[in-house]
């Protein structure tokens, strides 16, 4: 089993996302499903935060469901597994600060996809103060958790999505001291949506490193994620509007929170705050 770390990781950069959300949505029985050829989709994943050393999660294969006239190994219930899927033991908490991990990158039949489905193995763990436990999956999740993806596929073109895993709320604590692996993950496809970047600066008197929560909210969606060791930060795929930014620097640095208020996100585009001084 294979375990990635942040050394490999921080070259894998995203572009920018559009959130399609984990809401359930009506399917549009109106909508011709692609006939023939195939079209190419990647997969990653990344990470919203959580306050854990180390959050292992077993990817075994990811899989999507089709409604198309194509040569696919298509099981009987409509399901295909993407060519190439990089299996292994990922930390999420690696995937912040902008980075993510490329999960597959493979032709798939052009159609109506209407669902996406990540597969986990049984090497999920949680590295609380130094100790791993066992992350448990419910049995219902075991044959693959179900994200609604509700899209039209057409042949020729390229289409990315974000698997962003929200680890504060997946990981739920037992009362005999275990944990439950429950995915909140936020699906997000690139299209039309923008990117925020910046570097959070700490003053010079504090020498050690700080590391700061960033979360960008418009009241009703919110996206967040660590700052890297250089204190920078990216948030992908963020729907086009105004949000309002928190800069939450980790409570022992004994440092007040920054806000900044009315940030326009446009379709498309990087919006770069620059340094934001604490």
């Amino acid at each position: 089993m294979r375990y990635l770390k942040n050394g490999t990781l921080k070259s894998l950069m995203i572009a920018t996302f559009i959130s399609l959300g984990l809401a359930s949505c009506s399917e549009d029985d109106s909508s011709e499903a692609t006939t023939g050829g195939t079209a190419n989709m990647t997969v990653r994943m990344t990470d919203a935060p959580g306050d854990y050393d180390e959050v292992n999660i077993d990817v075994q294969d990811v899989q999507i469901k089709v409604e198309a006239d194509a040569d696919a190994e298509v099981d009987a219930d409509g399901w295909v597994s993407l060519s190439g899927v990089q299996t292994g033991v990922y930390d999420l908490l690696e995937l912040t600060g902008g980075i993510s991990q490329l999960l597959a990158d493979s032709e798939v039949p052009a159609g109506y996809v209407s669902q996406m489905r990540l597969v986990l193995g049984t090497e999920n763990t949680v590295v609380v103060n130094g100790e791993s436990k066992p992350l448990n999956t419910p049995s219902a999740q075991q044959s693959g958790l179900k994200l609604q993806l509700n899209k039209e596929l057409e042949a020729g073109e390229n289409y990315a999505f974000l698997l962003d895993f929200d680890v504060e709320e997946s990981i739920v604590a037992q009362g005999n001291g275990g944990y439950n692996l429950k995915p909140v993950i936020r699906l997000s496809a690139e299209a039309d949506a923008g990117m925020v970047i910046g570097s959070v600066v700490i003053p010079a008197t504090i020498e050690t490193n700080v590391q700061s929560l960033v979360k960008l909210s418009d009241g009703s969606v919110t996206i967040s994620a660590y700052t890297n060791t250089e204190g920078d930060f990216a948030l992908n795929g963020v729907p086009a509007g105004t949000y309002d930014l928190q800069v939450i620097p980790e409570a022992s640095s004994g440092l007040t929170v920054f806000a900044l208020t009315d940030i326009e996100v446009k379709p498309n585009e990087t919006t770069d705050l620059g340094e934001l001084e604490l």
